[in-house]
């Protein structure tokens, strides 16, 4: 039986997508969801250049209760600082009991 390695004890927010047009070009907005707490385990960034600009890449991994509202395409912010990381394949649903979630996010920052 599946047991959280460590406490949820992290607030976050999901954020869903919506496609609207600007100027004939579709782009995705996301809007505020639910809030719901989680863990989040860090491993620190890779540096990468992308497009010539140099930039960190954080990846982390969020273990959390089910929730069938959290799906690839959303983002998540975490809320005590208020940084927004997106989700990066889709939330495992462990032992498909829906109790617990468990995905992996990351987020670009940097860029000089």
């Amino acid at each position: 039986m599946y047991k959280p390695k460590q406490p949820f004890n992290v607030a976050a927010q999901i954020l869903t997508p919506s496609t609207v047009k600007i100027n004939g070009v579709n782009k995705k907005v996301y809007s505020a969801g639910d809030s719901f707490f989680c863990s989040a385990k860090s491993f620190g960034g890779t540096e990468k250049v992308l497009n010539g600009v140099y930039v960190l890449e954080d990846t982390m991994n969020i273990e959390t209760y089910y929730r069938p509202d959290i799906k690839a395409d959303c983002h998540i912010k975490l809320l005590d600082d208020m940084s927004e990381w997106e989700i990066i394949s889709d939330p495992e649903d462990v032992e498909r009991r829906h109790q617990f979630l468990l995905f992996k996010v990351r987020r670009y920052k940097g860029g000089a």
